[in-house]
């Protein structure tokens, strides 16, 4: 069974949160700020937060700032992830992974299916990894992101989870870049 292992260290790690949404400004984002409150009270760091319209160079754009940006661990997002003509986070996030998590909106959808059903299936959560940086696309409403936090990353971003958790796959991240 997963656990927390005591004996290992906490390690906080540094996470960018950006909102992609035409509508939401930084007082009604409550998905945003969802995350925010879940990462801190975590333990983790807030490295930096924005707002992104439904553009997908814009949303590329920032994926790209935050991933040069030395600062920045781990990028999780909220919004855009559905199937209408504006929804295009899915398709900005994957046109800049150099190794897609398959597994991630895989786990997602199954986790949220037992809550919402078959509405899940509009879900198009996303992650990958780009240069070191772990990049989450998570759906647009407070419930999503606390489910997506709750049930998947809080484990997954904590260096004690056993049997193993993204963190301590950090320092092995970017052996490919050696060659």
């Amino acid at each position: 069974m997963p656990r927390i292992d005591e004996t290992r260290p906490f390690v906080p790690v540094r996470i960018a949160v950006m909102t992609v949404s035409d509508t939401r400004t930084p007082e009604s984002d409550k998905s945003g700020d969802a995350l925010v409150e879940l990462l801190t009270e975590a333990g983790h760091i807030l490295a930096d937060r924005t707002i992104v319209s439904d553009d997908r160079g814009r949303i590329t754009m920032q994926l790209t700032r935050w991933v040069d940006d030395p600062e920045v661990d781990v990028v999780i997002s909220t919004g855009g992830t559905g199937i209408t003509g504006r929804d295009v986070t899915p398709e900005a996030f994957e046109a800049i992974y150099e190794k897609p998590i398959e597994g991630f909106g895989e786990l997602f959808r199954m986790l949220s299916y037992q809550k919402i059903g078959t509405s899940t299936i509009q879900s198009r959560a996303t992650a990958g990894v780009t240069r070191g940086t772990y990049l989450f696309a998570l759906p647009g409403s407070p419930s999503a992101c606390r489910d997506g936090w709750e049930m998947i990353l809080k484990d997954q971003l904590d260096y004690r989870h056993r049997p193993c958790n993204f963190v301590e796959l950090f320092p092995r991240l970017r052996e490919h870049e050696a060659d």
